[in-house]
């Protein structure tokens, strides 16, 4: 018969205060979308105080509901409440109410609650072994990670990611052929588009509901004349030689992604370069047990690793792979020169030439 373990109280203590607060956050989750959705966030925008009435009667909400949601976001810190009104400060406005924002939050919490609709497909693959590809998922997932990620890409990818690329930057503003590949809904694609107008660029994913928004985006963008976008995976992709290959958050869902790095080595020109933005992670698994591997780890066991297993090869890097294995795919699919050109808290960028 075990030994009855030993209770530490204060250990026990500060877990379920832990515990407290993790409840709190995924119970938010779902009132932040709906703040989102509902447009509540953008008609406090402006920082004036509103009661529950006014509020309703802006969104075309009931006012019963609108109350019980901004007396939550105010115990959540997410709005303040005073005399009977509630404002919405201007650095939460930043971060909930204007997509533009480097700091916009909402889609991460739509990726959240994908993931938490799809919990019973992926309980049965931990059954079954089997993979869940990306376009089985919940509808709200590709809109969130798209939005997730835009972010990142507006505050970091033409200030300082293609920057720390060899030589990239003086090509875009001259004239380079680009591709994105595994490019979703096209906001990375859109962005360098915008950026360096000289330049041309072909976006491709294997989901084809992710290259339809893409193509809406890009009207929306008046940028179609520049860009392109085609339903390709990673390993048939075509129209080279490329002066820029680049892969968003993308290598590590791969089933093959040696395969897929040997193709993109195919139609990479000469002098060619591959950017590889991939997130942060430590190459030991003590290096990313921290709030952001959390955040990954959680994104990998639910979205990345299931749709790796669902391809062929089925390598399953993960999302918490770290710069020696990745730097191992891609010396695979021969390529010689690999290094890390820049990072973030959340991302980690590679370079890659013949």
């Amino acid at each position: 018969m075990a030994a009855t373990p030993t209770i530490d109280q204060a250990k026990l203590d500060a877990f379920m205060g832990q515990f407290v607060n993790d409840l709190g956050a995924a119970a938010t989750a779902p009132l932040v979308v709906l703040g989102d959705k509902l447009g509540l966030y953008k008609a406090m925008a402006g920082g004036a105080p509103v009661t529950p009435g006014e509020l309703a009667e802006r969104t075309g909400c009931r006012e019963r509901y609108v109350r019980e949601w901004l007396c939550q976001q105010a115990a959540s810190g997410y709005v303040e409440y005073a005399g009977g009104a509630f404002r919405l400060p201007p650095e939460q406005e930043l971060a909930l109410a204007v997509e533009d924002s480097p700091a916009f939050i909402p889609g991460a919490f739509q990726l959240v609650a994908a993931m938490t609709k799809d919990e019973p497909h992926i309980r049965e693959r931990f059954l079954s072994g089997e993979g869940m590809p990306w376009g089985d998922h919940d509808h709200d997932l590709f809109e969130g990670t798209e939005r997730f990620f835009r972010p990142g890409y507006l505050a970091n990818l033409a200030e300082a990611w293609l920057p720390s690329l060899d030589g990239v930057v003086e090509k875009l503003r001259t004239g380079a052929r680009v591709a994105d590949i595994g490019c979703g809904h096209g906001a990375s694609t859109i962005l360098m588009a915008e950026a360096f107008p000289a330049s041309r660029f072909h976006g491709s994913d294997y989901h084809a509901g992710s290259i339809s928004a893409a193509r809406i985006a890009a009207e929306r963008a008046g940028v179609t004349e520049r860009v392109a976008f085609e339903v390709a995976g990673a390993h048939e992709f075509e129209g080279g030689p490329f002066d820029l290959v680049c892969v968003f958050d993308a290598l590590h869902d791969m089933g093959d992604p040696v395969g897929a790095a040997r193709h993109v080595r195919s139609q990479l020109a000469e002098d060619g370069t591959w950017m590889i933005v991939e997130p942060m992670a430590g190459d030991a698994i003590e290096d990313n047990l921290n709030p952001v591997g959390r955040v990954f780890y959680a994104g990998s066991t639910m979205l990345c690793t299931p749709n790796s297993l669902s391809q062929d090869v089925g390598l399953a890097l993960g999302a918490q792979a770290g710069e020696q294995q990745l730097t191992a795919v891609l010396r695979e699919g021969g390529f010689t020169r690999v290094r890390r050109s820049a990072e973030t808290p959340f991302n980690l960028v590679l370079e890659a030439r013949r």
